[in-house]
């Protein structure tokens, strides 16, 4: 191993690397039934084949990458701003009472997922931030939250937390995957459920799962083309809205603290809160509106980097140690989550077919990602019917309000030390 080859990357090479492996994972995703099927994202793949083939020429004691990361914050920083800049009050008001409990359901998830896994590491002799890292970080949040958090979570005493959450992640989007088309299908055949035609969207779903409102200035029935001045206007804002949420996050730590431990938000969280207050404030006059089109690939563009990044970044060589533990934590999460969407989520979402089959999209979403849930619920709705309520519904709160709520309760319970 003294022999070993060091490879050695700036910003640029190492933000390089990482578009060609997400090209390489959107290839094999198109290619491998696997990948296709549980909608494992290209980031993912990509991301992770570089780490394993890293992984394999370093323990064969040939090379090994020290690669400058100094792009993956400035390019999570604009993910996650961006979906503060989608939370439109407005639209959000257009879910009615369906999405407000939903929402209020899904909140119930997030503090149960901490709890579960805080509390089975506690019995089974970990750190409790393992329990964290396998909860709402890597479940609900997905792997653009566990990127966010691994470096906290190590800077906070877990060895390897950035390792730990990205693999969490990827698991959870498997079994996430796994159990969805089951538990929807499952509570359909038990109730003999139908198919309501009762409920219409007036919104359109885009190929991310993300619900929007049709956007932009149109010429009759055509949307007005983006220009460089429409994204000019939203790096603005996310920029400016990440200025001032570091200066929050230093207020904040200087001036409040939760049992005699300084209140430690992520600067991309308060980075979100500005960008929230702006569109729900000055982003309503013409002179300051955003396209959300702009917005949308902006945050897009700025996940799928970030993304690829850490993980051709990791060193999977760090979960030896954790193996173990962390895999009993995420069977039992899944235990939890298949337990939740099938007696909690079906009852309180009304016990009626777009119940069922929001139930299954609540596996996707809880374990993985939006375009999860929505592939749960597409085979379930290829059986037996269309549920536009429930493909109304998950999107609105999986595409950014449970976002939000989730890092405000991560930070809360990130607090709690035992």
């Amino acid at each position: 191993m003294g022999d070993l080859l060091t490879i050695q990357t700036n910003m640029m090479q190492t933000t390089a690397i990482a578009i060609i492996m997400l090209y390489v994972g959107k290839f094999l995703r198109k290619k491998v039934e696997f990948f296709e099927r549980f909608c494992i994202p290209a980031p993912v793949i990509g991301g992770f084949l570089f780490a394993l083939i890293h992984l394999l020429i370093k323990v064969g004691g040939i090379a090994t990458f020290e690669m400058d990361t100094t792009l993956k914050g400035p390019f999570m920083m604009v993910f996650f701003t961006t979906i503060g800049l989608g939370a439109n009050l407005e639209t959000l008001k257009k879910g009615g009472k369906g999405f407000l409990i939903f929402l209020l359901i899904s909140v119930v998830l997030v503090a149960g997922q901490n709890i579960v896994g805080m509390g089975l590491a506690k019995v089974i002799g970990q750190n409790s931030l393992l329990g964290l890292a396998c909860g709402s970080i890597t479940m609900v949040g997905g792997h653009g939250t566990a990127g966010a958090w691994g470096p906290t979570l190590e800077e906070m005493g877990l060895q390897s937390g950035e390792v730990v959450a990205l693999a969490a992640a990827t698991f959870g989007v498997i079994m996430g995957s796994l159990i969805g088309g089951p538990v929807g299908s499952s509570l359909i055949k038990k109730h003999n459920l139908k198919p309501s035609k009762e409920f219409a969207m007036d919104t359109e779903i885009s190929e991310e799962g993300v619900a929007r409102e049709p956007i932009g200035e149109k010429r009759g029935n055509v949307p007005a083309q983006l220009t460089a001045a429409d994204f000019l206007k939203v790096l603005c804002v996310i920029f400016v809205s990440v200025g001032l949420g570091a200066i929050l996050k230093n207020f904040l730590a200087e001036h409040i603290s939760i049992a005699g431990t300084p209140l430690n938000l992520p600067e991309y969280v308060a980075a979100m809160i500005f960008a929230g207050v702006f569109v729900n404030t000055l982003g309503k006059k013409e002179i300051f509106a955003i396209d959300q089109r702009a917005n949308d690939i902006c945050g897009d563009i700025g996940l799928n980097i970030f993304l690829v990044i850490a993980l051709i970044t990791l060193d999977l060589t760090q979960l030896k140690a954790v193996a173990g533990p962390m895999l009993i934590i995420l069977f039992a999460q899944t235990i939890f989550m298949a337990f939740f969407a099938y007696v909690v989520c079906f009852i309180v979402m009304g016990k009626d077919y777009d119940a069922a089959v929001l139930s299954g999209g609540m596996c996707g979403f809880g374990m993985g990602a939006t375009y999860n849930a929505l592939a749960n619920m597409d085979s379930i709705t290829e059986e037996y019917g269309p549920a536009p309520k429930a493909y109304f519904i998950l999107p609105m709160v999986g595409a950014f309000a449970i976002d939000i709520i989730n890092v405000l309760i991560i930070t809360g319970f990130a607090q709690i030390k035992f």
